[in-house]
């Protein structure tokens, strides 16, 4: 599991490895991951837009961004928790993502909360070092 703590808003990541959607032969590699968004502060946040900065274990880098997750923009007064899972294809067998959520308040506040680097690793899979 991995965390990141931005103005008392969590975010926690788990990702695992969908063996079922992959093809290895085909340099097909697919992910899903959890995400828990927990408001700690004492003020209503609403998500409105998300970016992930995403990289293969070769140094491609592809970044997504738009609004929302999921096509949703939820509201979460103090102490509420979001949840929702996703995934993300690779060419390669191992990557990393990382990235930030936009908030806005309901004063209007927009701030940034981070979404952890996390890596995506194929189970199993062997290195060799030179």
């Amino acid at each position: 599991m991995y965390r990141a703590l931005t103005r008392d808003i969590e975010v926690s990541v788990e990702p695992y490895y969908l063996p079922e959607q992959s093809d290895p032969e085909d340099s097909r590699f697919v992910w899903g991951y959890r995400i828990v968004i927990t408001n700690r502060s004492a003020i209503a946040v609403r998500l409105t837009h998300r970016y992930w900065h995403i990289t293969d274990e070769n140094g491609q880098v592809d970044e997504v961004s738009g609004p929302g997750v999921i096509g949703e923009q939820p509201r979460l007064v103090p102490g509420e928790t979001y949840e929702y899972s996703s995934g993300c294809p690779l060419d390669t067998p191992s990557g990393m993502m990382f990235g930030h959520y936009q908030m806005v308040t309901d004063s209007g506040e927009t701030f940034n909360v981070a979404i952890p680097a996390f890596s995506l690793d194929t189970p199993n899979l062997r290195r060799v070092l030179n």
